[in-house]
């Protein structure tokens, strides 16, 4: 069993904010990307929370491989259309910025996209469409990243595992959040089991060989993932193409790299992420209040549908996330104590004290 001990989330995200400071990230900087990355686990998706606050963000931070100060440019704008430079920046900083700014030519003309160039891997991609719900607009976000997913019939990292994030507000029933990876599973999830020594599922994978595996280091160290739906007989052409869709509107649409292009910070130059927001304002297409009530309807019909033997509950995309938000939020964040190691190292590395207390 994998030992965990549960920590007091605002505790957690002070933490992450003083830690993102020590790196001379501005202070309401740090504050965006610790929210951003501990949006994530307490959605309980926790490949892309604090596990990364050291290994990704902290390291390509205090390497300079990532600017500190997210300087943003405008590169072109209209009424409905902007498109931005994240200046080789904090990528969840630069995605929160641009998806602002995306709600807000969407609140004067109905509809808005923003797409983004020169940026780096900004966290969870359905903390951003959600950042839409409040207004009662629909928002969509869409990034790139390295490559890491083999296409249908290849061998090789080609495409990235591109996720899609789609959020739409209903009424007394709980917000539609679709966050989902166009690969099987994403990187960050395979390194979970990695770190806790267990294999992972058949068919998340392939080695160096092609050949199927449930070692989490064979796909790490030269193996690829594979498409949403696995190998062609199981229809993953169809992961692969949303893939490929995601790279073409957060990529060359925005003008970033794509494909093999995409990579880390370092010598060879900027990881120069893409991504695309999307935000639409529902009452430019009809009343809101009708609009919820319809998807309350919708919402509870599939809900109520019949049941498969010995299921009770059938979910809404976003349910299960929201419930353990809850949850989280009212007994305790839960930690891997491997995790909780690396953030004491961390916090020592950047002269940071790491002094939280795990709750009895």
């Amino acid at each position: 069993m994998v030992a965990s001990k549960r920590y007091r989330f605002e505790e957690v995200k002070d933490f992450a904010v003083r830690y993102f400071s020590a790196m001379d990230v501005p202070e309401i900087d740090a504050r965006i990307a610790a929210d951003v990355l501990l949006s994530a686990d307490l959605r309980g998706i926790n490949s892309h929370g604090v596990i990364r606050l050291r290994s990704y963000y902290g390291d390509h931070l205090e390497n300079r491989l990532i600017n500190p100060h997210s300087p943003i440019r405008t590169l072109t704008e209209t009424p409905s259309t902007l498109a931005l430079d994240g200046g080789n920046g904090l990528g969840p900083v630069v995605a929160y910025r641009a998806m602002s700014r995306c709600i807000e030519m969407a609140d004067e003309t109905g509809l808005a996209v923003t797409t983004v160039r020169n940026s780096n891997h900004f966290g969870i991609a359905g903390y951003y469409a959600m950042m839409a719900l409040p207004e009662d607009m629909i928002g969509i976000s869409l990034t790139n990243s390295q490559p890491l997913v083999a296409p249908t019939f290849g061998l090789s990292r080609v495409i990235g595992t591109n996720p899609i994030a789609v959020a739409i507000p209903a009424g007394e029933e709980k917000s539609f959040v679709l966050d989902m990876a166009t690969s099987i599973v994403p990187l960050g999830k395979i390194s979970v089991y990695d770190k806790t020594d267990q294999p992972i599922p058949e068919g998340w994978a392939i080695n160096k060989n092609g050949e199927l595996t449930q070692d989490p280091s064979e796909m790490i160290n030269g193996g690829a993932l594979l498409p949403l739906g696995g190998s062609a007989v199981m229809r993953g052409y169809k992961g692969y193409g949303l893939s490929l869709l995601v790279d073409l509107l957060s990529g060359v649409l925005a003008g970033a790299a794509f494909g093999q292009k995409v990579g880390k910070p370092g010598k060879e130059g900027n990881a120069d992420v893409g991504h695309f927001f999307a935000a639409l304002k529902i009452e430019n297409f009809r009343p809101v209040d009708y609009f919820k009530a319809d998807m309350d309807e919708y919402i509870h019909t599939i809900k109520a549908s019949p049941k498969l033997p010995g299921q009770e509950h059938i979910y809404i995309h976003g349910e299960k996330e929201e419930a353990l938000t809850e949850k989280y939020l009212q007994e305790g964040l839960p930690l891997l104590d491997e995790i909780v190691s690396g953030l004491e190292k961390a916090g020592q590395q950047a002269g940071v004290d790491f002094d939280l207390k795990p709750i009895d």
